[in-house]
């Protein structure tokens, strides 16, 4: 289809079933119909609270979880329900420890049906462009948490899906290693020319990276907000200062805060 989005979600919902009281059927709407269009090579982020829908968002567009309404399109063809459309990476590294790092990188390619040698002979330049240079015959247990976030990043992309899952991958670093594994992301982002969307609870953070974000709200899960980062390219962590960054920021929060009111009161 020409034209279509990369990645498109229509109608999109999810209940999980449950109790709604004594004796009665119901269930947990996770998320009210969501629809959402990002184009090829964006770097888009959602944020929200916890509860709303963020994950339930991407093990549906993996395929991992059916919802109970709506689609997933990828460059106009149904993609929903089905697994291995998208590369995807978790908060935790999922490393194998008893795996070297290189070969570590290389197992969504093996997977795949690649050769092993092959794998090897395309990700081991990757490793040294990419700061993991030197570590290719280490074991998981030996690197720094930003360091198995990057052998784990690596793997992700070199799958080679055009659309690639990141929730929240920098959620358990220190500040420090957060903000330069931020600028590392960028780079491969500009790089590797993939579509990336993002999730993570760090408004700044979505703002330093992205093209879009979605803000979302929760009970149910849904998009309160698309905004566009009409900030220019190539970044460096000075941006945080501007002006337009701070107020972006600050609109971001306060549509935060407006949706975490109304819960805390009903609490």
């Amino acid at each position: 289809m020409q034209n279509a989005p990369k990645l498109r979600l229509e109608k999109l919902s999810m209940t999980f079933p449950g109790k709604s009281g004594p004796g009665k059927s119901g269930g947990f709407v996770a998320l009210a119909p969501v629809d959402l269009d990002i184009s090829a090579g964006r770097f888009v982020s959602l944020i929200g609270p916890s509860g709303c829908g963020k994950s339930t968002i991407f093990n549906i567009v993996a395929g991992l979880l059916a919802p109970t309404t709506g689609r997933v399109l990828i460059d106009g063809d149904d993609a929903t329900g089905l697994i291995g459309q998208v590369g995807y990476m978790l908060q935790k590294d999922m490393l194998l420890p008893w795996r070297t790092v290189l070969d570590n990188v290389v197992l969504g390619m093996e997977i795949r049906g690649e050769r092993i040698s092959n794998a090897r002979e395309r990700a081991l330049p990757l490793l040294h462009r990419y700061g993991l240079g030197g570590f290719e015959t280490h074991f998981p247990g030996a690197l720094s948490g930003g360091m198995r976030q990057r052998a784990a990043l690596l793997r992700t992309l070199l799958v080679d899906m055009d659309v690639v899952l990141l929730d929240e991958p920098f959620g358990a670093l220190d500040a420090q290693t957060k903000s330069q594994m931020q600028e590392w992301l960028l780079r491969l982002f500009n790089d590797f020319g993939r579509t990336f969307v993002f999730v993570t609870h760090d408004v700044e953070e979505a703002i330093f990276l992205s093209d879009e974000i979605y803000v979302m709200a929760a009970r149910p899960g849904r998009i309160l907000e698309k905004l566009p980062i009409d900030l220019p390219r190539p970044r460096d962590r000075s941006i945080v200062s501007e002006p337009r960054f701070v107020a972006m920021k600050k609109y971001c929060l306060d549509l935060l805060h407006l949706q975490a009111a109304p819960a805390a009161a009903a609490a």
